[in-house]
């Protein structure tokens, strides 16, 4: 017989051999939601060559971040007044079909229509994952399955291209996207027969002006930073009409949910000091992972000569050690209940890490530039869990889906802006550095080429020299923008207050050293 997993205080008490079996039902969801990007990158060149449409190509990845990001808070919202399962599983389902019509698509209109329908349910994965964790594990003992979900992001970034090409090669591409079935009917099947949570029926209705208006501004938001630089300029009427919109709809969004019954993202939350500085680590560490994932194999790609093929295995240094040491933080954290040195260490190993990547020219080798990633890595695996824990620690349990999407859309949205910033000073520095070294019109003509070791190898010796040079400029500009950013972070972490953790005892209420009314049941039970 199957244990059934409820939630800590309730009458039955949580087996630990079913939370195992639940967290693998979890780590799968959030396995699929985060493999699928790395997986479809690989393929997108076999799709066009198929389906046609390159002017349409960015969309493919657009519309579903899109999707992603703008479903986030809503998921949230709707499991906190719904139920937790009932929600996730829809996610689920919505992701599974979205999955299947995109393999299905027949040209680039309906896979970009289709993708944003997987970017809806792949809103709802990430959030239920960390929504559910917070539900049926005090904070206190969450440290120890921190490594789980750092393991699972490492097996994405370094799996995800890897799977991709394979799958690509040998089965076609449709099954980039099939692929995810198998997977997600286990998570359903795992997830469905194990997982007990409280039924809820909120008497409060959604907030759809409020939802409506915090779509509009992250659109915007988004499409500000993927456009930016890339299809408009940055001072273009539509990037500036953009802007003007998003400011507008941000500043309309807050208003409504001053007046809403059931805002969807309530605005209370942000009273909590903890809360408001890990949404803004959160964003900040975003901003320089999203910034690292990009531009470390672009920079070993074109300047030290690796095959496009192990993308994934570039970044295995970084990804390890920041495995590795989210680990040790959550061992730490679950056996001491503090946690505040993490953040700190975090900020200032980013920093450290950040610039030393900035460091790196033509003459860097593998070895040195793998130790620098590593670095990056152990800042990175201090922030990552750490901030979701304290975030979700700061707010009452029926906060908690809020706060996860919250924690989870802030660190989106700062990917966002390290790729688009990130990507605009090193596009720009590249164009200089080959105007520098060969003059306007053969740097025009060499731009045209892809940035990978098989292009680069078939242009001349001067121009391929000036290429590699270009490219590692443009690597210095953003790592070192990505460095200023960083020293933010860890300017933000002194701040925090070591709130004590629910589920370690006779503590304090989540939040009540921090300005919170947090609920006193909060500390005895996570049920809702």
């Amino acid at each position: 017989m199957v244990d059934t997993v409820k939630p800590a205080g309730t009458s039955e008490e949580v087996k630990p051999r079913s939370v195992r079996v639940v967290l693998m039902a979890l780590m799968i969801a959030m396995l699929l939601a985060m493999l699928d990007n790395m997986i479809i990158g690989t393929a997108m060149p076999t799709i066009v060559g198929e389906l046609g449409g390159l002017e349409h190509l960015s969309w493919v990845v657009t519309a579903y971040t899109l999707a992603t990001a703008a479903s986030t808070p809503i998921w949230g919202k709707i499991g906190d007044m719904y139920g937790r399962k009932g929600s996730f599983l829809t996610s689920i389902v919505i992701f599974l079909i979205g999955s299947a019509l995109s393999g299905m698509a027949q040209d680039m209109i309906q896979l970009i229509g289709f993708r944003a329908v997987q970017g809806l349910g792949a809103g709802g994965l990430m959030v239920g994952v960390m929504a559910i964790i917070g539900d049926l594990i005090p904070p206190r003992e969450r440290g120890k399955y921190q490594g789980m979900m750092a393991g699972v992001m490492a097996l994405a970034m370094i799996g995800g291209p890897l799977v991709g090409g394979t799958i690509t090669d040998h089965m076609g591409w449709r099954w980039s996207f099939y692929i995810n079935l198998p997977l997600g009917a286990v998570a359903l099947a795992m997830v469905t027969a194990v997982l007990h949570l409280p039924k809820k029926r909120s008497q409060g209705k959604i907030d759809y002006l409020g939802a409506a208006l915090l779509t509009v501004a992250i659109t915007s938001t988004v499409l500000v930073t993927t456009w930016g630089g890339n299809e408009y300029a940055w001072g273009s009427v539509e990037i500036l009409g953009l802007i003007a919109v998003g400011v507008l709809s941000t500043a309309a969004f807050l208003y409504a949910e001053t007046k809403a019954a059931e805002p969807v993202m309530p605005l209370h939350i942000f009273r909590s000091r903890n809360f408001t500085l890990m949404s803004v680590i959160g964003f900040l560490v975003g901003f320089a992972m999203f910034g690292g994932v990009l531009y470390l194999p672009l920079f070993q790609q074109s300047v030290q000569g690796a095959s496009a093929t192990n993308s994934g295995l570039l970044l295995l240094p970084m990804l390890l050690s920041m495995m590795v040491v989210s680990l040790i933080a959550g061992r730490v954290t679950t056996s001491s209940g503090k946690y505040k040195m993490f953040p700190i260490a975090g900020g200032a190993l980013m920093v450290v890490g950040m610039f030393l990547l900035a460091t790196m020219d033509t003459g860097t080798t593998r070895l040195v530039s793998g130790l620098y990633m590593a670095v990056l890595g152990a800042g990175l695996g201090f922030l990552m869990q750490i901030t979701m824990l304290v975030a979700q620690n700061s707010v009452e349990m029926k906060d908690m889906g809020v706060a996860s999407s919250s924690a989870t859309l802030f660190r989106t949205l700062g990917g966002s802006f390290g790729v688009a910033l990130m990507g605009s000073l090193f596009t720009a520095r590249v164009t200089d550095t080959m105007s520098e070294r060969l003059g306007p019109e053969a740097a025009d003509a060499a731009g045209s080429a892809q940035l990978d070791a098989a292009s680069l190898a078939k242009l001349p010796e001067a121009v391929r020299d000036a290429y590699q040079h270009a490219v590692a400029a443009g690597t210095h500009s953003a790592f070192l923008l990505g460095a200023a950013i960083a020293v933010l972070g860890f300017a933000a972490a002194w701040f925090v207050k070591e709130v004590p953790l629910r589920g370690a005892g006779p503590t304090a209420p989540a939040g009540a050293a921090d300005g919170d009314k947090a609920a006193p049941a909060a500390q005895e039970s996570l049920a809702h």
